[in-house]
């Protein structure tokens, strides 16, 4: 960069227009305009406009409830389509669900029960088609870990399932009433880098989680640190059972093994997504035809773990929720106090949900879990449903509302916390086979649910010999689809920052707790913000040859310096929180450049020009920062120049007289037509006598 070279654009300066004032508005239609960008940014009632009353009802169902938008024009070949999605994606709920469940420490039926109600409520108000509802490893895991924190499972497993469903009623008000309210962004302070990985943290937790089905172990440790999971593991190798590893193992292999083949072959999309049913069934017909129960590989019946329901030495035992009956007296059964209550003892009882809203929990001290727990685990439900909702819509270009998938992912875990289902959203993997089976609508969800009723009604008996690491496999490889190490990668490449944000959510989850990393990733990405609002960034502009364009020096190294000129941007608003580094920010630039001019010998420095393009708003606290610089420049025989202002920054300015202080004619519309000021000025006045007078300070 030089200055030698410059030649001055020749311009008539006197006749440049002039930044304009806006015209004054109300206070209310102000404040009516911020609301409406705040929280109405995409205008939703823009439809509503100019509509008779029945016409506005009728639009107003259609909002809340899609169905009734896009039913009218359902044909025959979409509901093949769909219906093919649905049995596809069914085959995968029914196993996922269960063994989601067991990670829950709830029972498995609840995971049937999560994959029957919601997806059912999802189709008639939700906005994807490709979005297929159902339970989460992550929220499991959470629910797991942030309830059994205050309940003991084992101990008293029935206020901890009335804890689960309160836990996701109260996930289901708070999401609705997010979109309700408009208030969606809020879930946008959960960045990329930090959704990657707590998600990649959860899945480690939850793999490790399940060394304990794969291994046979009859104890574990309820930590979900690395420490203390290798701990509870290595200290009882005299307990590992050979036969369930290499069942556990044998069944994984199989289930990568197809996964790897769908990804190869993606016309055989169906390979993949039957596997896990496939996984089941098979694990359930080889404990049948050899009796591997008795052998160490544990099952989700067990007769062995029963007591009578009026036997003598029950004090320690729990009556089970409805939905789990003695096969021979169809009295419920009871648990002993152990380890994992989520090998629950006795078959799953056929029949839909019951219903459950009396069994909320709304006293103290249990309803602040309760609350803690919904508000967690449904910010988390929120951020992955509405993202893979998103990514598939991109791919099929059309647009979901974010709002309105709040209020339908709220709706429909209100009604599932009232009818026996725990916390639900739109998974990744079961909406990634739902899209690549070809579904058209959400009747897939329809159809998905259907097969989970009859499922219910009819089929239940069948998982009575399910052995469970076979349900620990199908978790691990549905974990591993989480380790997004590519994206790790990416964000190394792009953003360190972004990248240590990613790892301090994984260490956070990996070696404390889930609750602790995702407080930690939270917490760092709320300090990128507030270092990306404190800290803005400024720089010096250069000429680009040949040119009225000005652009930043360390970007466009061929840019040329104006003498007598500093040319300053300032790339964010100006608030009360970086209003005193831009203070001290600018004064530096200032000194280095007159250190620079003075030991090179050209022109001494007359003008400096804030370029203020990027300044969208500015508060009282900017307007004095710019005030106490004007007065700096003005003792040290500078001019501050402004240039191009918005309309919001011209607004404050002028009703705080700082148009007034610094004059309108040192306000330009662009950068190069300040540096026609400030050049008509410096070849056609004599330098400033405070210049002179300033120099001659610093002289003494």
């Amino acid at each position: 960069m030089g200055s030698a070279d410059y030649v001055y654009p020749s311009t008539n300066v006197e006749r440049a227009p002039r930044v304009v004032i806006p015209p004054p508005q109300s206070s209310m239609k102000s404040l009516k305009y911020n609301l409406k960008e705040t929280f109405f940014p995409d205008d939703p009632l823009r439809q509503f406009k100019n509509q008779t009353t029945s016409r506005r009802f009728v639009l107003g169902l259609k909002y809340f409830f899609p169905i009734f938008d896009w039913a009218p024009s359902y044909t025959l070949d979409f509901l093949k389509s769909d219906f093919i999605a649905g049995i596809t994606i069914a085959s995968l709920a029914i196993p996922q669900g269960i063994s989601y469940a067991k990670l829950a420490n709830l029972p498995p039926i609840l995971g049937l029960y999560s994959s029957f109600i919601p997806p059912l409520v999802y189709a008639m108000m939700g906005s994807s088609r490709d979005l297929a509802v159902g339970t989460v490893a992550v929220a499991s895991l959470l629910t797991a870990s942030m309830l059994g924190n205050v309940v003991n499972a084992n101990e008293n497993p029935k206020l901890y399932l009335h804890l689960a469903f309160t836990a996701t009623f109260v996930a289901g008000v708070f999401q609705a009433s997010l979109g309700l309210l408009r208030l969606g962004f809020i879930v946008d302070f959960l960045s990329h880098a930090t959704i990657i990985g707590f998600m990649a943290g959860a899945a480690t937790v939850v793999i490790m989680q399940q060394l304990k089905g794969i291994l046979g172990l009859n104890h574990f440790t309820h930590s979900t640190d690395l420490v203390s999971v290798m701990r509870s593991v290595f200290t009882q190798t005299h307990q590992w059972r050979w036969e369930s590893a290499v069942l556990g193992f044998g069944f994984l292999f199989f289930l990568l093994t197809t996964r790897y083949f769908s990804k190869r072959k993606p016309k055989y999309f169906w390979v993949s997504a039957m596997a896990p049913l496939t996984s089941v069934i098979l694990g359930s017909l080889l404990v049948y035809l050899t009796h591997a129960e008795k052998h160490g590989v544990q099952v989700c019946y067990s007769s062995t773990s029963r007591l009578p329901p009026s036997s003598p030495n029950s004090s320690a035992s729990y009556v089970l929720p409805r939905g789990l009956v003695d096969p021979t007296t169809q009295s419920p059964w009871t648990l002993i106090a152990s380890p994992e209550w989520s090998l629950w003892i006795g078959n799953l009882k056929k029949g839909l949900n019951p219903l459950s809203f009396t069994d909320l929990v709304f006293v103290s001290p249990y309803l602040t879990t309760a609350i803690k727990t919904g508000i967690i685990t449904g910010v988390i439900a929120l951020a992955e449903g509405i993202a893979v909702g998103r990514s598939f819509a991109m791919f099929k270009n059309y647009h979901i509302d974010g709002n309105k998938e709040m209020i339908a992912f709220g709706t429909m875990n209100i009604v599932g916390s009232c009818t026996s289902c725990y916390l639900t959203t739109g998974p990744f993997s079961r909406s990634a086979v739902n899209y690549n089976a070809g579904c058209k609508t959400a009747v897939s969800n329809v159809v998905m649910a259907l097969a989970v009723m009859v499922t219910l009604l009819f089929l239940t008996p069948l998982f009575h010999y399910t052995p469970l690491v076979v349900l620990s496999s199908i978790i691990i490889s549905a974990m591993l689809g989480l380790l997004d190490y590519e994206a790790a990668i990416h964000l190394w490449t792009v953003d360190k920052f972004d990248f240590i944000v990613c790892i301090s959510a994984y260490a956070g989850v990996v070696f404390a707790s889930v609750e602790i990393g995702l407080v930690i990733a939270v917490a760092i990405s709320l300090l990128r913000l507030l270092l990306f609002v404190a800290r803005p960034k400024t720089f010096i502009l250069g000429n680009i040859p040949n040119s009225m364009i000005y652009r930043n020096v360390e970007q466009y190294l061929n840019t040329s310096s104006v003498p007598g000129v500093l040319i300053l941007e300032i790339d964010a608003p100006i608030y009360f929180a970086n209003s005193g580094y831009l203070r001290e920010r600018i004064a530096r630039w200032v000194d280095d450049e007159e250190d620079k001019l003075k030991s090179s010998g050209e022109t001494s420095l007359q003008y400096v020009i804030i370029n203020m393009g990027a300044v969208g708003n500015i508060d009282t606290s900017g307007i004095s920062m710019l005030e106490e610089v004007k007065k700096v420049m003005d003792r040290r025989g500078l001019k501050l120049v402004l240039a191009n202002p918005g309309a919001e920054v011209m607004k404050k300015l002028n009703k705080s007289k700082f148009i007034e202080k610094i004059g309108q004619e040192w306000i330009h519309l662009t950068v190069g037509e300040a540096v026609e000021a400030c050049d008509f000025m410096l070849h056609r006045c004599s330098p400033s006598p405070l210049k002179e007078e300033s120099e001659a300070y610093n002289k003494v």
